[in-house]
């Protein structure tokens, strides 16, 4: 009688696995590009697709604009192709899209005082951060010892303060 649940259970865990994939198929099936998006030009549909390559998917904000199927990132995959099409240079293109969305749509912003400062901002903090330990302990290192304790003169005149 053991051996008649893990029977069952080997025969139900393929039919399981196909059902979900029958199931997922029409998701999949989503995430296919359009192919009315490409050019006809084969060299203009790469070089549109480089570029793509290089603008972050605002939705996901970790993709390309060519690896999301996000609404907005088929939009954006339209207009550049849309400026390929007219004949601008990679340069212009991307520099349309900084222009209207910011050096944010770029997966790899350009090298600026911003970014310098961003990047360096941690080590910066850290460092300032050991300064200040640093001198706390060597100021607390070279503070006076304790007072010495309090003579018997000094004990009675205190309990002479303290009664009045």
């Amino acid at each position: 009688m053991n051996c008649l649940p893990s029977f069952r259970l080997r025969r139900l865990i393929p039919a399981f696995l196909l059902g979900l994939s029958v199931l997922m198929a029409p998701v999949l099936v989503l995430a296919v590009d359009d192919p009315s998006e490409m050019l006809p030009d084969a060299k203009q549909e790469a070089r549109a697709e480089a570029i793509g390559s290089q603008l972050r998917c605002l939705v996901c904000q970790n993709e390309s604009i060519e690896d999301s199927s996000a609404g907005l990132a088929r939009d954006l995959r339209r207009v550049v192709r849309e400026h390929v099409a007219k004949g601008e240079t990679d340069r212009q293109v991307m520099d349309w899209m900084v222009e209207r969305y910011g050096n944010f749509i770029r997966l790899s912003p350009p090298l600026s005082a911003g970014t310098l400062l961003l990047w360096g901002m941690p080590a910066l903090a850290l460092s300032i951060g050991l300064a200040l330990a640093f001198f706390a302990y060597r100021r607390r290192a070279a503070s006076p010892k304790a007072p010495p304790p309090l003579s018997d003169e000094e004990k009675a005149r205190l309990a002479k303060l303290t009664k009045e």
